[in-house]
């Protein structure tokens, strides 16, 4: 089935390219389905990378998904045109009144500042109020899993001595959970960050549960009880070069970064890097839209945030 979203946008010939079903808004409209409505917050300051990223970890299911873009008002994108965000996107203002089947708040570079600290933390922290309300299901990546956690639950992240970087191996800690159904018992994902939140923080916390952790990167996937949030704390939609963007980036600012682990074929940077996470990646997004937003969100919007609308574990 089709991902659907906004006409003209840059991810469409890039995702049509890949064999990926998109269908335009104008088609969708003569379809009487009713599609799942995602809401993406998108943090990242590359935002068209991300927006394709995204977009086509929700493309791969039978479902029809009609993709909302919202940017923080309160803070001025630098690495994308003003043309760009005046079309494809919107603000708070404009659809805090809406309620929406699920939500992605991605991740951003600011992780080394306190939560506090950052200059659109109080629109950021008003839409996660309004998504308790407005939104069946939210998904959180990254920094934006360690601010969800933080604003929703009172989990502090904490300073690593070094930026945390590379492929790194997990396990699924709680295996009958349906977001990690058909995982194998080991499995790879990225993490790119100079934070982390504890895995005996979040098993501490009654309304909280691990999924999935790491003995060398630590937390991966956690969620609440009630299976309103979902926290991942890697980055399951990277591409195969995003890390090797990141390290070439970081080693022309003089940065003295390490190289990723686990990443470049014999840990050489000369050779190219092959995607070892992509399937449990499509398989993550895929589990969430299907057990924790299409099985349970209602039919009618309407109901969102009310006492008919429940979820299960």
């Amino acid at each position: 089935m089709p991902i659907r979203i906004p006409d003209s946008l840059p991810a469409t010939d890039v995702l049509e390219s890949e064999n990926i079903f998109v269908m335009t808004e104008y088609r969708a409209m003569h379809q009487d389905i009713r599609p799942l409505k995602v809401l993406l917050l998108n943090l990242m300051p590359t935002k068209i990378v991300t927006e394709t990223q995204i977009m086509r970890k929700l493309s791969n299911t039978p479902l029809q998904i009609e993709i909302e873009l919202l940017q923080t008002v309160s803070h001025e994108a630098k690495n994308v045109s003003g043309e760009h965000l005046s079309t494809f996107y919107t603000s708070f203002d404009e659809i805090k009144d809406k309620r929406y089947d699920g939500m992605i708040i991605t991740g951003a570079p600011v992780e080394l500042l306190d939560f506090e600290h950052v200059d659109y933390w109080d629109e950021l922290t008003a839409i996660m109020d309004w998504s308790t309300t407005n939104v069946h299901s939210v998904f959180h990546i990254c920094w934006g899993a360690q601010a969800g956690i933080y604003h929703h639950y009172g989990i502090q992240k904490h300073e690593l001595e070094n930026k945390l970087s590379g492929v790194f191996e997990h396990q699924v800690d709680k295996p009958s959970s349906p977001l990690v159904r058909g995982f194998d018992d080991v499995f790879r994902a990225p993490h790119s960050r100079y934070t982390e939140v504890r895995a005996e923080d979040i098993e501490a916390h009654p309304q909280l549960e691990l999924i999935a952790t790491s003995d060398e990167a630590g937390v991966y996937l956690a969620k609440s009880v009630d299976s309103r949030h979902f926290f991942a704390f890697g980055h399951p939609e990277y591409d195969d070069d995003t890390l090797l963007k990141e390290y070439e980036r970081d080693a022309a600012k003089g940065m003295g970064v390490a190289l990723p682990a686990h990443y470049f074929p014999n840990d050489d940077p000369t050779q190219m890097p092959q995607a070892t996470w992509r399937a449990h990646a499509q398989l993550l997004y895929t589990n969430w839209l299907n057990y924790y937003v299409y099985q349970t969100t209602p039919y009618d919007l309407a109901k969102v945030g009310t006492d008919e609308d429940s979820v299960h574990e």
